[in-house]
């Protein structure tokens, strides 16, 4: 049973959540909120909503736009700048996991200066300790896909290295986080699909993963029987408030988990496609991936009790084998209309296989020990392989 449990943040998980944030102990003076280059929070009405907030707090603020969907080293720079140039002395994230992961390193580079890359332990990165405590945080998730709001991990692209790399610290976890089903209503269809497979395979992986335990596998097997029973209706009707409040909570879920155990190498493996595509979304290289990836453990019979499980929590009736898995992740891909997703499609060819193999293994060598049997580079590119169309 042995697990060690440490999330010191205050989640504020009900309808309407986002109207209670001032009357929260907010951590400091000044915000620097931080939202995406698009347009979603100003168009959906949550950066109003927020802003108002702060002004009932009697906090003051300043507005950082420009963190992609896959956030960047440059993003971070800027971010950080701006909270320096400004003054600010915590930090908002209003966003999906992007905006999260961004928010967590520009809180850690306006506390300490120089480059997000220096403090990064893997890859490239310096891996130099961060000395002084990172900006408080505050997340106001918009999505449920990452978890990012029940977390210490934050994910960064190194355009100049073709590295994408998750960083964890433990004063990245956010201080106080509001996981708002109604703030999910405007996400389109196929985004709440990428958004909602995220956290299936942060909870799947997590439930396999040799890291496991007795409270990971009680979150891991919730979290997916809240997405078996609510994705798709998420899906097919973003304002039914019902499946939006049921995958909120299997994200947040989702999230917790990642702190009890770890994801596998298949999130190294779409690391490496997303940095060599950056307008991929990391939940559609994930869905690209799943099949395979999860049929090579199958096939070498690594977990096949777990397998079983996995497949009885998504809704599966009569469930006997591990490969009945596969038939209820297809089933709910299908239902999602994510099952004919390409890497073609993202300018990935068969040539980049092997290269993508090597940048996981080296970008991302940490998850793949959490593995229940080694992946090898063979096995990644048979996977690849298998994946691609």
């Amino acid at each position: 049973m042995a697990y060690n449990f440490y999330i010191p943040t205050r989640i504020i998980g009900e309808r309407g959540g986002l109207k209670k944030l001032h009357l929260q102990n907010l951590p400091g003076d000044k915000a620097l909120v931080a939202i995406s280059c698009g347009k979603s929070a100003k168009q959906s009405g949550s950066l109003d909503s927020l802003l108002q907030e702060l002004k009932l707090a009697g906090k003051d603020y300043f507005v950082f736009d420009k963190i992609p969907s896959n956030p960047t080293t440059e993003s971070v720079s800027l971010g950080a700048e701006a909270a320096r140039n400004n003054n600010c002395d915590f930090v908002v994230a209003l966003g999906g996991g992007s905006v999260m992961d961004a928010s967590k390193a520009i809180a850690v580079v306006a506390a300490n200066g120089g480059s997000w890359w220096n403090y990064v332990a893997a890859g490239t990165g310096k891996g130099l300790p961060v000395k002084n405590k990172p900006l408080p945080i505050v997340a106001v998730t918009t999505t449920a896909g990452t978890g990012s709001e029940a977390d210490a991990t934050s994910v960064i692209t190194n355009p100049e290295t073709g590295e994408k790399i998750g960083f964890v610290h433990p004063g990245m976890f956010p201080v106080l986080s509001v996981a708002d089903p109604e703030l999910t209503l405007g996400v389109p269809p196929l985004f709440t699909a990428y958004q909602g497979f995220d956290a299936l395979f942060h909870a799947t992986e997590c439930y396999l993963s040799n890291k496991a335990n007795m409270m990971s596998e009680m979150y891991s097997l919730t979290s997916a029987e809240y997405i078996g029973r609510y994705l798709e209706r998420a899906v097919k009707d973003g304002s039914d408030i019902e499946a939006r409040e049921g995958m909120t909570f299997a994200n947040t879920l989702s999230g917790m988990v990642m702190t009890l155990s770890g994801c596998m190498s298949k999130h190294g493996m779409e690391h490496a496609m997303s940095a060599l595509s950056p307008k991929l979304a990391h939940g559609a290289g994930l869905i690209m991936l799943a099949p395979a990836y999860y049929g090579h453990f199958i096939d070498i019979h690594a977990c096949d009790e777990k397998f079983i499980r996995l497949a009885k929590a998504l809704g599966g009736q009569n469930v006997e084998e591990p490969k009945d898995f596969l038939t209820e992740l297809e089933k709910l891909m299908a239902a999602c209309g994510v099952d004919n997703l390409k890497m073609s499609d993202y300018g990935i060819t068969e040539d980049d296989f092997a290269s993508m193999a090597d940048n996981a293994a080296s970008s991302m060598s940490r998850v793949f020990l959490n593995d229940p049997v080694p992946l090898f580079r063979e096995d990644c590119i048979e996977i690849y392989r298998k994946s691609y169309r």
